[in-house]
């Protein structure tokens, strides 16, 4: 059973449809793609998968559960974690109490049992390779490295599905290279199920299993990278020839 499930679900803003029956899901232990030109309703289906939006119809299940109507904490405490195109992180804070302050708002809410914050925190920090900024202020990182801390802090919840909008943004080609390694090694080692974001052509190719592709609120095709590569419709609408 997919942990993420989106069925049916369309989205209007006054006049204007930004999403019409978009459905898809993302299975634990991989990573599933969502690409397509800007503006065509990416973060607004996050902003509905993480209960900030409520969607016109449609719904929207989490291992099972329909949390169509449920708000962002309860959906939280079922395992969703998510980052953001704009950076939202606390810079005047170090990279570790950034880190760590997840972890202590994640025990005050969680029904999954506590964590050891401080074990938790220097894991993390390591896992995600932050050890050489772990005591700089946020507001003092390069772009790139800061996007690697929003992540940090959503693992600190113990998430079951992450969702990942353009984390790449920023990053120079090594840090991209070093991300999509981190992705695969959270799939491989924590079994989660990440739906990711991203503009970066080769970080999507490179990592997902299954990639979908929305354009003017639609899916217009879904299938492995090189299926999606293939494909003359994603080709003329986002891909571009070669």
């Amino acid at each position: 059973m997919p942990v993420l499930e989106v069925s049916d679900v369309s989205m209007a803003f006054g006049g204007a449809q930004v999403l019409s029956d978009v459905s898809l899901s993302v299975a634990a232990g991989g990573v599933t793609g969502l690409i397509g030109p800007n503006g065509v309703g990416k973060t607004t289906l996050f902003n509905i998968v993480s209960g900030l939006l409520e969607p016109k119809t449609g719904r929207v299940r989490i291992d099972g559960h329909d949390v169509t109507r449920a708000g962002p904490a309860s959906r939280a405490r079922r395992g969703l974690a998510r980052t953001y195109q704009r950076l939202e992180l606390f810079t005047s804070l170090s990279v570790r109490d950034n880190i760590r302050v997840a972890g202590e708002i994640r025990n005050s809410w969680s029904r999954r049992g506590r964590i050891n914050v401080s074990a938790e925190t220097e894991r993390t920090i390591e896992l995600v390779g932050l050890g050489d900024v772990a005591e700089r202020e946020v507001s003092e990182l390069p772009t790139g490295r800061a996007r690697v801390v929003e992540v940090a802090r959503a693992l600190m919840t113990q998430p079951k599905v992450l969702l990942l909008d353009e984390p790449a943004s920023g990053q120079t080609e090594q840090e991209t290279e070093a991300f999509g390694r981190l992705l695969g090694q959270l799939v491989d080692e924590r079994g989660l199920a990440i739906c990711l974001v991203e503009h970066d052509v080769g970080l999507v190719m490179g990592t997902c299993a299954l990639i979908h592709v929305l354009d003017y609120g639609e899916i217009i095709a879904s299938g492995t990278p090189d299926e999606v590569r293939s494909d003359p419709v994603v080709v003329n609408a986002y891909l571009g020839t070669p």
